[in-house]
């Protein structure tokens, strides 16, 4: 087995200016065009659980990591880390209250995952590298977000059929930056972008073999159950 090593080669940022500016200097190294993995065995899930309210403005975060076979489904790793943060609450800089966690989790692995999928965006964010593409970039992992609402982007909802596996392009600026994907007949769709190492087409095919049964991939669904049990073993 190989532990996941990642090096962080910057101080984290505490303020807006400082976050703003290092998103858009490490804008240009996430890389939209690999088709990543042929046949991952190994994908890692990854979530957080914030005190607080629950919806990112409490202090105290919980992250997860939940590596699942893809073979069976079953998942193989765990790993979990909470982290008190400092960086304020703001919407397009969630990365910089949750990577330090997440981080902090991935390094307790002790086998390296061929495709990481986080719970948060990755190209469909207002500078175009949202958590998925700064994780990707950090470790040199392929890497997707899978989200449960979109947040930069709108897909046209005609074009989005309603079966499992019908997708429809999520824009902005007249630039494609993710995809509305139905994962179950009927049911609302989650909303795929790419972070690192991995096209579209591809990240919405994994998406779509780790959710067999839910609307969710299993990834998502285990990592927030561990999540969210870190944080009452964290609070009490």
């Amino acid at each position: 087995m190989t532990p996941v090593r990642v090096e962080v080669p910057y101080a984290w940022p505490t303020g807006e200016a400082e976050a703003r500016a290092l998103q858009e200097r490490l804008r240009p190294l996430a890389d939209h065009r690999g088709p990543g993995p042929a046949a991952p065995r190994l994908v890692a899930g990854l979530d957080v659980a914030y005190a607080g309210d629950g919806r990112g403005t409490g202090d105290l975060v919980a992250a997860a990591v939940v590596v699942i076979d893809t073979a069976t489904h079953d998942v193989v790793e765990r790993a979990t880390a909470t982290a008190a943060t400092a960086f304020p609450y703001v919407p397009g800089l969630f990365a910089f209250r949750e990577l330090p966690a997440l981080v902090a989790a991935l390094r307790r692995l002790e086998a390296v995952p061929d495709l990481l999928l986080c719970d948060g965006h990755g190209r469909s964010h207002p500078r175009r590298f949202g958590l998925a593409c700064h994780l990707g970039v950090l470790t040199g992992l392929p890497t997707a977000g899978v989200a449960k609402t979109p947040f930069t982007g709108r897909h046209d909802p005609a074009a989005l059929g309603p079966d499992r596996g019908a997708h429809a392009d999520l824009v902005d600026g007249g630039e494609v930056v993710g995809r509305a994907l139905r994962t179950r007949a009927g049911v609302k769709p989650v909303y795929v972008s790419t972070g690192h190492l991995v096209d579209l087409p591809t990240a919405c095919a994994r998406v779509l073999e780790l959710a067999p049964r839910h609307r969710l991939p299993e990834t998502t669904r285990q990592a927030d159950h561990l999540s969210r049990e870190a944080l009452r073993a964290a609070t009490g």
